[in-house]
């Protein structure tokens, strides 16, 4: 089964590139252009991961993007475009996980994908093998 992303910018152009790459390298790829449209997008489908640029209706919409991936049941994996790469670490507080700089090399923006995957999804497996474990201590205690 192909891995689904979400992927947001309002340049067309790099819309397009990016989709065509990342379809023909196995993933699924719905597009948005806005992060208006991102967050509807996000409400009616289930995503592995977000990427979405930074810059576009505001100087600030991608974290808008991000913020409501991460309030997502399906907890998807989540990754700011950008090609300003002086935002510090405020993309880390605002909930995105990784930061892939435009432009970006096929093979690189691949293999960071891959890698944000991996790691998202491990830190999936572990947060849900420490709730039961949570939740059976506490009915222990009880």
């Amino acid at each position: 089964m192909k891995r689904r992303i979400l992927l947001v910018d309002d340049e067309l152009a790099i819309l397009l590139t990016l989709r065509a790459i990342l379809e023909m390298n196995g993933f699924q790829v719905d597009t948005a252009a806005s992060s208006k449209e991102a967050k509807h997008k996000m409400s009616e489908g289930v995503f592995e991961m977000v990427i979405t640029d930074m810059r576009m209706e505001s100087e600030t919409a991608g974290y808008d993007v991000i913020r409501t991936a991460r309030q997502q049941s399906y907890d998807p994996a989540t990754a700011i475009l950008t090609a300003y790469p002086s935002l510090g670490d405020e993309w880390q507080r605002e909930g995105a996980q990784t930061l892939l700089v435009k432009p970006v090399n096929t093979p690189e923006l691949l293999r960071q994908l891959e890698a944000l995957l991996v790691t998202h999804q491990d830190a999936k497996v572990r947060h849900q093998q420490k709730a039961p474990k949570s939740e059976a201590t506490k009915a222990a205690a009880s």
